[in-house]
């Protein structure tokens, strides 16, 4: 469900932005990055509304890491990445900024009301960016006749989101029990098998995209989807359940940050990521989830 919601979801979401003359790396920070990101919104809530906010922080930090690393490096692997010099110099930063403010504000091991609405203005800052950049870039694209009709295009979208989300959570209600007849703790679950089953829908979106040589599409996934995540789904659930946070280290949040600073400096070299590159995350990821698990 989840690689085919993603194949239908890509196909869509490229078929709509050439037919509305909106660049291809917009629909990805806006559209595909909130579909995808659906399942970490509805984790993150209700993990919150039913006291495991550790459950509920790791989700998204863990998502986050996952998203930069194991992500971007499959991607990278499959096909190597070319990233807009826009997206170096605007849309990353954005993430790493998005990233600091976490770390800042969480530093007490708290997330109040107030810093949900700290992170909720960040999150309409970021919208109104992607929306003025979408006008400025529209006289510079170049459109293409799509294959797909709208009606079709946009039942497509659609499609693709809810086997994203439907499958998405069946696999992460599963996987959350095994893991808590192992009796691991709330945050290394969040961290480790609730991101991963969230992040299902970013992966299979973003290594369809890069198969299909839409990387446009693949690293404003992740981006999009990184500062969703943080702004948009922590800001809410901190909003409506303030959540007090014990499971979550600073190793965590490290890692969080170093991982997209990564993206943003392989994609200063020529503004590819390439294949070596993608394989480097990959393996920086696997060493951080041994040491996780090592330490369970």
């Amino acid at each position: 469900m989840v690689l085919g919601g993603a194949d239908r979801l890509t196909e869509g979401a490229s078929a709509l932005a050439r037919r509305m003359n909106i660049p291809e790396i917009i629909i990805g920070l806006t559209v595909v990055a909130a579909g995808t990101s659906a399942p970490e919104l509805f984790v993150s809530l209700v993990s919150a509304l039913k006291g495991t906010p550790d459950m509920a922080m790791g989700n998204v930090v863990g998502s986050n890491t996952m998203n930069a690393m194991l992500i971007v490096g499959c991607a990278a692997m499959v096909a190597p990445m070319t990233i807009s010099r826009n997206t170096v110099k605007k849309d990353i930063p954005f993430s790493v900024a998005a990233s600091v403010l976490l770390i800042l504000i969480a530093f007490d091991s708290f997330l109040s009301r107030l810093d949900g609405i700290l992170l909720l203005i960040g999150f309409a800052a970021f919208l109104y960016y992607g929306i003025k950049t979408a006008k400025s870039s529209q006289s510079t694209t170049v459109v293409a006749n799509s294959p797909l009709s709208m009606l079709r295009s946009t039942l497509y979208l659609l499609l693709g989101l809810t086997l994203l989300i439907v499958g998405s959570n069946v696999f992460v209600d599963s996987a959350s029990r095994v893991a808590y007849s192992l009796g691991i703790s709330e945050g290394v679950v969040g961290l480790t098998i609730v991101a991963g089953g969230t992040s299902l829908p970013e992966l299979a979106t973003s290594v369809v995209a890069a198969r299909k040589g839409q990387s446009a599409i693949a690293i404003g996934n992740v981006i999009g989807s990184n500062v969703f995540n943080i702004l948009l789904i922590l800001g809410t659930t901190a909003v409506i359940s303030p959540m007090q946070i014990h499971g979550i280290t600073i190793v965590d949040m490290s890692m969080m940050l170093g991982s997209v600073a990564l993206v943003w400096l392989f994609s200063y070299t020529r503004y590819t990521v390439e294949r070596w590159e993608g394989a480097l995350l990959l393996g920086a990821y696997l060493v951080y989830l041994g040491w996780l698990l090592s330490n369970v």
